[in-house]
């Protein structure tokens, strides 16, 4: 069964931006050239675009055109690590430098609020329980590369945990710290990766369009006594982002190059 008119004319466009015909920032033919050349109707060619725009290869710009992306190396987050480390914003700027790729982090808001209740049936307390939110927005190399929010009970903070409502980054870690100050110890933690389709904001601040993907994953700590401390939602666009799992002691590191077989 043929594909769709506007699928092919999407993998024909494709093939010339990845094959560099077609090169990076540079201007798509018009919608009537485009139409004109596949003899195509202005929906099947918006269609095609809109694929593309999906698939991170182009992006339209309000009065100017659509436009070939501009090419970005995707970062690769290694997932599994030391179970009792966060992911706080001092070492995400450590982990990225040593890549030799430039970060920022904005300030930390920090509220209290009710979350919803994905975040509370995985801290495993009442629906509506209010719960102290820590957000950061971060940045590679200028980019919008990703979200997180970190949620803890309130109660921490009665205990002597103080510093997790004030909006300044916590240099040791916010899981360390709770360790120092409440006696409260990571043990692990549980990764539940989804994907899904990005909401408004995160729309905006990716600068993607409605119909992209981003990752989404809930990270859950576990103390010492093998209950829920803190759940971290981290946000993803999936064109500038990889993960990579590790399982076993001991392994090599990542080699990346440009022969796919020889990755490893």
């Amino acid at each position: 069964m043929p594909q769709p008119l506007y699928l092919q004319i999407a993998d024909e466009l494709e093939e010339l931006i990845r094959s560099g015909d077609l090169a990076s920032g540079s201007q798509l033919p018009t919608e009537d050239d485009l139409r004109n050349k596949y003899r195509a109707s202005r929906n099947t060619i918006r269609d095609a675009i809109k694929r593309l725009v999906g698939q991170g290869l182009v992006e339209t710009r309000p009065g100017q055109g659509t436009f070939v992306t501009t090419k970005v190396d995707p970062f690769v987050t290694v997932l599994t690590g030391d179970p009792g480390v966060g992911e706080g914003g001092t070492s995400y700027l450590s982990n990225v430098s040593a890549s030799h790729r430039n970060p920022a982090v904005t300030k930390l808001r920090v509220e209290v609020q009710t979350p919803p209740e994905a975040i509370t049936r995985r801290l495993r307390v009442p629906s509506g329980t209010q719960l102290i939110s820590r957000h950061e927005r971060r940045y590679i190399d200028d980019l919008p590369w990703s979200l997180q929010t970190s949620f803890y009970p309130m109660e921490f903070t009665t205990k002597g945990a103080t510093r997790l409502l004030m909006a300044e980054d916590i240099t040791q870690g916010a899981v360390r710290y709770l360790a120092e100050t409440i006696g409260l110890k990571q043990i692990g933690y549980r990764d539940w990766i989804t994907a899904r389709r990005p909401d408004r904001n995160e729309q905006a601040f990716f600068r993607i369009s409605h119909d992209s993907m981003v990752f989404e994953i809930f990270r859950t700590g576990f103390d010492q006594y093998k209950k829920p401390m803190r759940v971290t939602v981290r946000v993803f666009p999936t064109n500038l982002n990889q993960f990579i799992v590790d399982v076993g002691d001991d392994l090599p590191d990542p080699r990346y190059d440009d022969d796919p077989g020889a990755m490893a």
